[in-house]
């Protein structure tokens, strides 16, 4: 039955009708429809699909961009009422939502809700947006959907077959927007520059409870995208977003960030740092929503959600146009502005939301197969009850934001990540000595497992300095006035919580390449101390203070070898120097 229905969906996606006005639903079925709201699209067949869509309506088209890890392409597909195609010409008078689907292709919903949503309004079942232009990523994770499976998805209830979370390279790609890793993170950068949506929306499916929603949603967080976006996003997108949905009688909460506890109990907002798709399109004021329907839910109600969530995101689009232009647009100009910039987000405890949340009772039961106890959601004990969300968050390190920063010419992988996502910079033209902000790396913490091909840090601590540093022709000078500052001071501000530092670039610097013979170096810190009374004081009330440190001749010799004319320049010191306003 499974191969009668890839042969169905072949037939459909490449049979046109003789005229327009023959055009019926029925011609343009998806495999998700023929198969009785049971399958989903092999990646193949979903670019079939928009292939013949561009081919018999003026309104779409389909481009190829960039490459993926498993070596097909990218797709962006295009509905503009108006059939013109070039962003450069469409962006100033249009809004543009960017609609990506299948970075996770086990989470399939988005990818049949948006190809019923690009065939209905191509068959004006939907009115056509006249101030809103839709793109949208087909399948992003190609790799992922070509590893198609019933069985890693162990708790979702549909479809029956489906792609794999890992991507040809097995990354999960929605860690990747930063640290870049994969071609298909290279070729998003390129779609993202190429588009700048005013609106993105990241189409997943995820489960942490059981409650009574199909549909959650994951609005960037508004207090670190800040400023008049983050005000408007909170206090008007979010809430129009949210009504236009319950008058279509489809209820919606908040992501339900908690694993194997009641929800009841409270949670807090899910914090997209840039790592994370909506973290990454928030550094360009982006509005960002990542839609996440409850796996549990039947498929056709969860595709049915997505579909209807997308629908009204596209119409408080269309009435809010004239706003969500002018409020980008002044966020965009302050930010070349900044002179301070907060980063590293926690939880507010003293500020909530408090939600209407329609839950299942939940109970501990013994476990059958542990013998212990185990939370268990009763389904016939639905209730409404009052709770707190925990939404609001503060900035728990803040910096003065640069001039401008110099990177050497050596760190050739930090630079490919600015170029590709069109940071502007210049080259020192000559040789040359400059006083600049310094940053020596005191203390980090690094994950003792794998995360994503690399060993993470975190809370990393600095100690800044100012002095003189000599740079040579070729090095990088990068200003900060310029649309991607939020990139730069993300990535190359080292306490950020995804840095290039935090995520290894700049790990050579934590290693010393030089070092001494004990039995050589003893006379050499003797005459140290003899020479130097602070030093001498210093050593011998650390021997006194710290046993430890007294009971170890190697770590007080390595001590007064940090403190000596032989220590590497290198060593412990970031690479990226600050030119300060």
């Amino acid at each position: 039955m499974k191969y009668l229905i890839i042969i169905i969906c072949a037939f459909l996606f490449f049979t046109s009708c003789e005229t327009k006005t023959e055009d019926t639903v029925d011609s343009y079925q998806t495999c998700y429809e023929i198969s009785n709201q049971t399958e989903t699209p092999t990646y193949e067949e979903t670019i079939a699909f928009y292939i013949k869509l561009a081919k018999d309506f003026p309104e779409i088209n389909i481009q190829t961009i960039g490459v993926t890890d498993s070596g097909f392409p990218l797709h962006i597909v295009t509905f503009n009422t108006n059939g013109d195609f070039n962003f450069e010409n469409v962006r100033e008078e249009n809004t543009v939502i960017l609609i990506n689907n299948g970075i996770h292709p086990g989470e399939s919903d988005g990818i049949d809700a948006t190809m019923l949503l690009y065939r209905d309004l191509a068959l004006k079942k939907l009115d056509h947006p006249k101030q809103t232009i839709l793109v949208t990523i087909p399948i992003y994770n190609v790799g992922g959907a070509l590893q198609r499976n019933s069985t890693t998805r162990a708790n979702q209830n549909g479809p029956l077959e489906y792609g794999f979370r890992g991507n040809a390279q097995n990354y999960d790609l929605n860690r990747d927007f930063i640290k870049m890793d994969t071609k298909n993170a290279q070729t998003f950068s390129k779609i993202f520059h190429l588009v700048k949506p005013d609106i993105f929306i990241d189409n997943h499916v995820s489960n942490g409870a059981d409650y009574q929603y199909t549909l959650t949603h994951l609005f960037t967080q508004h207090n670190k995208l800040g400023g008049e976006m983050g005000k408007y996003l909170h206090t008007e997108f979010m809430p129009n977003v949210e009504e236009s949905l319950r008058k279509k009688k489809w209820d919606i909460t908040p992501y339900v960030n908690v694993f194997n506890k009641p929800p009841e109990m409270g949670f807090d907002q899910f914090m997209d740092h840039p790592r994370y798709s909506t973290g990454y399109t928030t550094l360009w004021n982006t509005l960002g929503l990542m839609v996440e329907t409850h796996m549990l839910k039947p498929y056709n109600e969860r595709v049915e959600g997505t579909y209807q969530l997308m629908q009204s995101v596209i119409s408080v689009t269309e009435k809010n146009h004239d706003k969500i232009k002018s409020v980008r647009k002044s966020s965009l100009e302050k930010n070349l502005e900044l002179s301070k910039y907060y980063f590293n987000w926690q939880v507010d405890t003293t500020q909530n939301t408090t939600l209407n949340f329609k839950g299942f009772e939940a109970e501990i039961v013994d476990s059958e197969v542990t013998g212990l106890t185990r939370l268990r959601y009763n389904k016939n004990r639905p209730f409404t009850k009052k709770t707190v969300y925990y939404n609001y968050f503060f900035p728990k390190d803040t910096i003065k934001v640069p001039s401008a920063y110099i990177i050497k010419k050596g760190w050739h992988k930090v630079m490919d990540k600015l170029k590709a996502n069109n940071i502007q910079f210049s080259e020192i033209e000559e040789d040359t000595t400059m006083t600049v902000g310094a940053y020596k790396i005191i203390d980090f913490e690094t994950r003792k497992s794998p995360y994503e091909g690399h060993y993470l840090h975190s809370n990393t601590k600095v100690k800044k300095s100012q002095g003189r540093v000599a740079f040579r022709a070729g090095d990088f000078l990068i200003p900060t006035d310029q649309p991607g500052i939020r990139y730069i001071l993300e990535t190359l501000e080292p306490q950020a919580a995804d840095s290039f530092f935090n995520w290894n670039f700049f790990d050579t610097v934590l290693q010393q390449k030089e070092g001494f013979s004990p039995y050589v170096f003893e006379d050499v810190a003797l005459q140290m101390l003899q020479k130097d009374s602070t030093l001498r004081n210093m050593f011998t009330t650390k021997k006194k203070l710290d046993k430890e440190f007294a009971e170890n001749w190697y770590a007080q010799l390595d001590w007064l070898y940090q403190r000596s004319e032989h220590k590497e320049e290198s060593y412990m010191n970031y690479p990226v120097y600050r030119i300060e306003k």
